[in-house]
C-alpha cells in the first residue's frame, strides 16, 4: 500500500484522533519508560500531535490543527526515502497541493531531522472536506513509500490489530479486553491498568492519562 491506496481508507479525523490517543496511554501502561506512541494536546496553540517512533529508524506524525490535519510518515527503508540521493531530496511531487493552512509544518523545526523534512510519504484532509489528499507522487511496480505498515493499525482500529501489534513489539501477551476498552474511550480504571501491566501503579498512569486528555474513572 503506498500513499494513494492509503487515503482511500484512512478513517475521518475524529476516529483517528482517537485511535492516537488510546495507542499513547496503551504504550504508557504497558511501557512508561520508552512508549513507542505519544501523544501531546496543545503542541502549538489549539494543534495536537500524536507520534510513533519504533526505535528502528521508522516513525510518524499526525498534526492536528483546527485548519486540518496534517500526517507524515517515514520509512527509512523504502525506495522513496530521502536518502536515496544527496543532499537529501522528497519524492517528486510529494509535498504538491499541500493547503496553505497546514503549508508551514513541513518547516517546523520540531518535525525535521537535521534542518530537512525527512519524511517519506504525506496526507492531509482540510477541515470541511470529506476525503484525505496527497501529492501527485508516481511509483513503479513494486516501489513503496511505507504508508501501509506505518499506519496500518490505526487504519484496522481493532482490538485484534492493536494487541498483536503490541505484543510483536513488547513481546508479551496483552488483553484483548483491556485495549477494546481504551479504543473505545471507556475511563481508565484500575482493573484496565492491571490487567495490562500488573506492576503498573494506577495512579501515577491516572496521572499520566489526564495529560493526554483521556478520561479517568472515579475511583
Amino acid at each position: 500500500m503506498n500513499v494513494h491506496e492509503l487515503v482511500t481508507v484512512l478513517p475521518d479525523p475524529g476516529v483517528l484522533r482517537a485511535r492516537c490517543r488510546a495507542l499513547a496511554l496503551l504504550d504508557i501502561v504497558l511501557d512508561g519508560f520508552a512508549p513507542r506512541h505519544g501523544y501531546v494536546p496543545g503542541w502549538r496553540a489549539g494543534v495536537d500531535l500524536a507520534t510513533m517512533e519504533n526505535g528502528s529508524g521508522d516513525l510518524y506524525g499526525i498534526v492536528f490543527d483546527p485548519a486540518g490535519v496534517f500526517l507524515y510518515g517515514f520509512d527509512h527503508e523504502c525506495d522513496a526515502t530521502p536518502w536515496r540521493e544527496w543532499p537529501r531530496a522528497h519524492w517528486p511531487g510529494l509535498l504538491e497541493g499541500l493547503p496553505a493552512a497546514l503549508a508551514h509544518y513541513p518547516a517546523d523545526p520540531d518535525l525535521q531531522f537535521e534542518g530537512f523534512f525527512d519524511v517519506t510519504m504525506c496526507a492531509w484532509r482540510e477541515t470541511g472536506t470529506t476525503s484525505w489528499q496527497c501529492g501527485p507522487v508516481v511509483f513503479e511496480p513494486g516501489e513503496s513509500d511505507g504508508a501501509g505498515w506505518l499506519f496500518g493499525v490505526l487504519i484496522d482500529g481493532s482490538a485484534e490489530a492493536v494487541c498483536s501489534d503490541a505484543e510483536d513489539y513488547y513481546g508479551r501477551p496483552v488483553d484483548r479486553q483491556a485495549v477494546a476498552a481504551l479504543l473505545a474511550g471507556a475511563p481508565l480504571d484500575p482493573w484496565t491498568v492491571g490487567v495490562l501491566n500488573p506492576a503498573a501503579d494506577f495512579e501515577a498512569i491516572a496521572e499520566r492519562a489526564r495529560l493526554l486528555g483521556y478520561a479517568v474513572a472515579d475511583v
